[in-house]
């Protein structure tokens, strides 16, 4: 029709990306960078009784791999509920990162996993697990911090559905329960990655630390994004979103 459409509310809005990038850049440096770093370090095992109690399922590793599906589709609904929200929410994640990251500086942990026994289809996906991921960086568990960020994040978020709300708090609460039958963390590691989460959260909608980076993202924004507008010559209906 010769008619140019701007596509309005995409499934990432462009004041989201950045910060999003930040998120990954920042975990990347965290759990690979301390790696290097403590690689030939004293390692403690935190292990507990109750983490003997606990028995190993490894179709639970389903839900231990799956989650990265649901941390991808989370934190774009997160960064969909408005750009402070987005801010501060990409805050917290950077800033539970840098306290992760410390933690493994000072408290390098790690963990004797078990001998598993058969060859079916489950223990083979987690044996597979046991041999490229090296028990150590435990203490917090990064995938019950970011998954329990991806409840935090909607939790008190109206527009977005209840049932889906629900079922981000379950299904956070699966993975954490994954990283315990699987072996790949203890106890401590779950409860110390939620507190983490919750506490970093708390900080970064409680005060205004979230300006810092928020200027930077807004910086980038518009020497990327922003453009003088022309106005469109409108010839028919186009069903805009934005």
């Amino acid at each position: 029709m010769g008619t140019r459409c701007r596509i309005k509310n995409p499934i990432l809005p462009k004041y989201a990306i950045f910060p999003l990038l930040a998120c990954v850049t920042v975990n990347f440096m965290a759990y690979n960078g301390t790696e290097v770093l403590t690689r030939s370090w004293k390692h403690y095992d935190l292990t507990l009784p109750f983490d003997g109690m606990v028995p190993v399922i490894p179709w639970f590793v389903v839900i231990y791999l799956g989650c990265y599906l649901f941390w991808i589709a989370n934190y774009i609904l997160i960064a969909r509920q408005g750009k402070e929200h987005c801010y501060r929410f990409v805050t917290a994640d950077m800033m539970s990162r840098i306290v992760c990251a410390v933690i493994f500086l000072l408290l390098p942990t790690t963990n004797v996993r078990p001998e598993l026994a058969g060859d079916g289809l489950w223990v083979m996906l987690l044996r597979m697990i046991y041999e490229i991921d090296r028990p150590t960086r435990l203490f917090p568990s990064f995938h019950c911090l970011v998954s329990w960020f991806c409840y935090i994040g909607i939790r008190g978020q109206k527009n977005v559905p209840k049932a889906y709300r629900m079922f981000s708090c379950l299904f956070a609460i699966l993975i954490c329960v994954s990283t315990q039958v699987t072996k790949q963390h203890y106890i401590v590691d779950a409860v110390g990655g939620i507190l983490v989460a919750e506490g970093t959260y708390w900080i970064a909608f409680h005060t205004e630390l979230y300006r810092t980076p928020k200027n930077l993202f807004d910086r980038l924004y518009r020497l990327c994004f922003e453009r003088r507008r022309r106005p469109v010559e409108k010839r028919g209906n186009c069903g805009e979103q934005e």
